[in-house]
């Protein structure tokens, strides 16, 4: 089974190292949540009050727009999702969250976080290099959907997230590269 500093050293990896104290600290604000597939883990009006650190599984952020669903990001292991305004405005959110795989999820509350913050230099430089790559992931994918047409934005996705091709519906990856499933179908089918 794993264990919370198993998954703080797994944080510090991914995004920056900590110290072993600074792993203990990590651990001990860390909420381990468990979800079968298909289940909501934010809804929209909620506020987003934690990062999440994705151990097994995918989940996708989505939104309604004229009663279509539009997915924003898709994550998974070793990945983070955060509803980045809410959570700093702590005001309602407009995405969901949900499941596309039976998913174990380490919260990090951000009351907690920020208490870290100011005990720890190392936990505050993580905090800032989980912001940075999150804002730095948000300019790609907007510059990308503007800039480039369907196959380019195909490719980027394939070179940059291979899992979510092989893993995700084709539906909600068609969504996320802003594109009919019949214009993705093309381009699969013009890469075979």
């Amino acid at each position: 089974m794993t264990t919370s500093i198993d998954i703080a050293r797994r944080i510090a990896e991914v995004n920056h190292p900590l110290s072993r104290e600074s792993v203990h600290a990590l651990a001990e604000i860390l909420v381990c949540k468990k979800y079968r597939k298909g289940e909501i883990v934010l809804q929209a009006g909620e506020v987003c009050k934690a990062m999440l650190f994705i151990e097994k599984g995918m989940l996708r952020q989505f939104y309604y727009k004229y009663d279509k669903d539009l997915t924003e990001h898709i994550g998974y292991e070793n990945g983070m999702i955060i509803c980045i305004e809410s959570y700093f405005k702590q005001e309602p959110t407009r995405l969901m969250v949900e499941t596309l795989e039976t998913s174990v999820v380490w919260e990090l509350p951000r009351v907690e976080v920020e208490k870290l913050i100011d005990q720890y230099r190392d936990i505050e430089r993580l905090y800032r290099g989980f912001i940075e790559h999150s804002l730095i992931e948000s300019q790609i994918k907007a510059d990308t959907l503007r800039f480039e047409p369907a196959h380019k934005r195909y490719d980027k996705l394939l070179q940059l997230h291979p899992e979510i091709l092989k893993r995700a519906p084709l539906v909600y990856i068609a969504s996320l590269l802003q594109m009919t499933p019949e214009t993705l179908s093309r381009v699969r089918s013009s890469l075979l």
